[in-house]
């Protein structure tokens, strides 16, 4: 049984990891928060009701139509937002999902996450706010904001229940503003919407002169059969919910934003680590991998 356990841990991030046509270094592979969700995500794949494509067709979520019907109440709302310098990044490193993108500029203004409560969002966007709210699908929405220069680094997103759409609200309307998906590149546009699969490697950059709006969603993966969906939403329910991060007092923050900030300064204290001697940092770095293989081996 011991075994069999390894094994399926081995084959779930072989499984992740040689997804696609880019992959990040194996070395990273390991130790990338998608190598722990990998057990999980393997079963989401395998049970996927839409095709293991970098992009979909927006036209298979008919339910985002009135999004898209919709955008430019959306971008005034969103527009208004960065005039009240309400879109911005967390100040408390709390959370969790997302503290990797402000390093460049990167922000967010959460308007729906899970069954956590965000009353500000409620309070200072009511028309986006209902029109998700109509949206059961839709487990997650934000607007995001990427200024000039700004550039995620590639990187898998960790839970495969849903897929990412992104509708351009405020965009430069130009091609050096891109995601790259699995190698394909695409270009927000004012009132278009596009949706991937974030489980493929993914990058994204404004080279422009202009900053960029759009509204950020996660919509619910289809899967082929009723109990995996409800697997799927149970899943997101409990472990997406516990990931909350707030836009102000008084909104939600969950358990695992809570105690990131723990691990944010043990991060500092790591890199710290690493950048007094990166031959000490990587030995200590397989010390822990052969104890912990170690430890599964003698459990």
């Amino acid at each position: 049984m011991k075994w069999f356990v390894v094994g399926f841990l081995v084959l779930s991030v072989l499984h992740i990891h040689f997804r696609g046509k880019v992959r990040l270094p194996f070395g990273r592979q390991l130790f990338d928060h998608s190598s722990f969700m990998a057990p999980i995500n393997i079963f989401m794949h395998l049970f996927s009701k839409v095709p293991s494509t970098p992009y979909i067709p927006v036209r298979e979520f008919p339910e985002l139509s009135v999004l898209q019907d919709n955008w430019p109440t959306i971008r005034e709302e969103g527009l208004r937002l960065i005039e009240m310098k309400k879109i911005k990044a967390s100040e408390e490193n709390n959370d969790a999902g997302f503290n990797s993108f402000f390093k460049t500029g990167w922000k967010r203004f959460y308007l729906k996450w899970y069954d956590a409560s965000h009353p500000s969002a409620e309070r200072l966007c009511p028309q986006t706010y209902a029109l998700l709210q109509g949206i059961p699908s839709v487990k997650a929405a934000m607007f995001a904001e990427l200024p000039p220069g700004a550039k995620l680094n590639p990187h898998r997103d960790p839970f495969a229940g849903s897929m990412r759409y992104h509708l351009g609200l405020a965009t430069p309307n130009d091609d050096r503003c891109f995601i790259e998906v699995d190698g394909q590149r695409y270009s927000w546009r004012d009132g278009q919407g596009v949706i991937f699969d974030e489980t493929f490697i993914h990058w994204a950059e404004n080279a422009s002169d202009s900053d960029r709006l759009i509204l950020f969603c996660d919509v619910e993966r289809p899967m082929r059969f009723g109990w995996m969906q409800a697997v799927n939403r149970w899943l997101g329910r409990t472990m997406m919910t516990a990931a909350a991060s707030p836009n102000e007092s008084g909104d939600q923050t969950g358990l695992v934003s809570k105690l990131f900030r723990v691990s944010y300064v043990m991060g500092q204290y790591r890199r710290r680590y690493k950048a007094w001697n990166k031959t000490a940092y990587k030995a200590t770095k397989v010390a822990l991998i052969v104890g912990v293989a170690a430890l599964v081996y003698y459990l």
